[in-house]
């Protein structure tokens, strides 16, 4: 099965297993709650899977690689214990709690979140003195003396044998006390991920060209060559932060992340390429309404590779307006859902007092979000959000201490004023963004009319969220007088689906 796939089944699994029944008892009782063991290739997204399940369900998450646990680490370290058994005294061994026991204690007790996940990766690479302890760990979450908090999934996680010399065979008395799922890389999965994740647009045009190189393993007289789904979104977190400092994206940069010399010269290459589009493609300008004839000659006569990247930079500006219009109306929500809770206290009180009660839920803002990034249940977009909230109730009180300064005390149209300012300017992001839309549509038709660089364009604004969302809540004609061709187009598919399926 693909990631995505993968994911699912683990989220179905944690939602199976944290189940409980009307006496508030799990439904399934924990010695019985089999481990997870997810197998696949390195860099696929298997550790990533794991943060977007506990994102989404709002719960812990503990990750431990195990490859450099000993037995003594893992199951904690022994001491002697005096005790008295029938009168007489006798000197015991007992253990240490284990680390990664105590660090499931460390996180409930820091986030206050008393359900998780315990990933424990490279499972299939533990030592052999720690072997035994794992079998006894898989079948009864016990290390040592030592048992993990009820509550708390344990999956774990292994490459297999042919990318790792260091797997070990694991027995089926081991593997008959774990649920399996297999998982193998997918692109049109991870192209996905990687629109709604902001993969920079050089990393996404490239693969939609050159599909094979998305992941590779190969064994050379060199040693082995490697490129993973990791590996391509590390390198994006790179060019990014490159492209900001001004400093230069090359084959030595590159190398460092796709460890595969032709499809890092490949990719070099193709990256000067694409610096020189969008030097020589005035994407804002574009968006803006602009466009000279000249460029729009230049795109309808450009080669496959270019027009790919022509619509990669003009989707993802848009999609990144997208993207901040869909964080401004949830930071405003939540801002108008906090002062409605508040409203009362602040309509009673002057201004001064106002500054006292947003600056306590600013602190408890804070407090949630340092708990949710510790415990690995908030996603950056939800990050963003919050901080945008808690930004915002750091304008009102600035502005509630300057009236208050000038005798003014009426915190609610002080906070109202604000609230209209901030709706003000989202609405205008509104329009500058549906009016860039428009003008994507307007260039695409021009250059290449309808054929398929429209489709690509549509199908990429309807497959990513930020886009999708903004078209539902505020439209777009050029979007609703494109979007029947790729109805058309997948309905077309599907039937073609079919017909090779009676043909078997």
């Amino acid at each position: 099965m693909n990631i995505e796939q993968g994911k699912n089944q683990v989220k179905y699994t944690v939602i199976s297993y944290l189940s409980k029944d009307e006496f508030g008892d799990y439904i399934i009782p924990v010695e019985r709650q089999r481990p997870l063991f997810l197998v696949g290739p390195p860099g696929i997204g298997k550790t990533d899977i794991m943060s977007q399940v506990a994102e989404e369900m709002g719960i812990g998450l503990v990750s431990y690689s195990m490859t450099h646990h000993t037995r003594q680490s893992a199951l904690g370290l022994p001491f002697i214990h005096e005790k008295e058994y029938g009168g007489t005294k006798y000197r015991t061994t007992e253990y240490t709690m284990s680390e990664i026991i105590a660090s499931v204690y460390d996180l409930m007790e820091a986030t206050g979140k008393k359900e998780g996940i315990l990933f424990l990766d490279e499972i299939n690479c533990i030592s052999e003195t720690l072997a035994p302890s794992m079998l006894q760990f898989l079948q009864n979450k016990v290390f040592g003396r030592h048992r993990v908090p009820d509550g708390w999934v344990v999956v774990t996680a292994g490459n297999p044998p042919e990318y790792n010399d260091s797997v070990r065979e694991m027995d089926i008395v081991t593997m008959d006390r774990l649920k399996r799922i297999d998982v193998e890389p997918d692109l049109a999965v991870w192209m996905k991920y990687a629109q709604n994740e902001g993969v920079h647009s050089s990393v996404i045009s490239y693969l939609q060209i050159k599909k094979d190189d998305f992941y590779s393993v190969e064994t050379t007289v060199d040693g082995k060559e490697f490129v993973t789904a990791r590996g391509w979104v590390d390198l994006s977190e790179a060019i990014k932060l490159y492209e900001k400092n001004d400093l230069p994206v090359d084959i030595d940069l590159i190398r460092q992340y796709l460890q595969n010399e032709r499809i890092a010269r490949d990719f070099a290459a193709y990256y000067d390429l694409f610096f020189k589009f969008r030097q020589e493609y005035d994407v804002n300008d574009i968006l803006n309404g602009g466009g000279s004839l000249a460029v729009l000659e230049k795109a309808g006569k450009a080669p496959f590779d270019e027009r790919v990247t022509v619509l990669r930079m003009l989707s993802d500006s848009l999609i990144s307006d997208f993207r901040s219009i869909s964080d401004a109306e949830e930071i405003i929500r939540s801002l108008v859902e906090l002062i409605r809770e508040d409203r009362d206290k602040l309509a009673s009180g002057g201004c001064a007092q106002g500054v006292t009660i947003l600056d306590s839920r600013r602190e408890e803002l804070k407090e949630e979000l340092r708990r949710e990034r510790m415990a690995h249940s908030i996603s950056r977009g939800e990050k963003r959000v919050k901080m945008g909230v808690i930004s915002g109730l750091a304008e009102m009180g600035t502005r509630l201490s300057a009236d208050a300064a000038t005798g003014d005390d009426d915190p609610v149209a002080v906070i109202r004023g604000v609230m209209a300012e901030k709706n003000q300017e989202k609405e205008e992001r509104v329009r500058s963004a549906g009016a860039r839309l428009e003008n994507a549509f307007s260039f695409i038709e021009k250059a290449y009319g309808d054929d398929n660089e429209m489709l690509v364009f549509v199908t990429t604004l309807t497959e990513n969220k930020h886009s999708s969302r903004f078209i539902g809540k505020h439209g777009s004609p050029g979007y609703f007088r494109h979007n029947k061709e790729v109805l058309f187009y997948d309905r077309e598919k599907d039937l073609q689906d079919e017909i090779r399926g009676l043909e078997k």
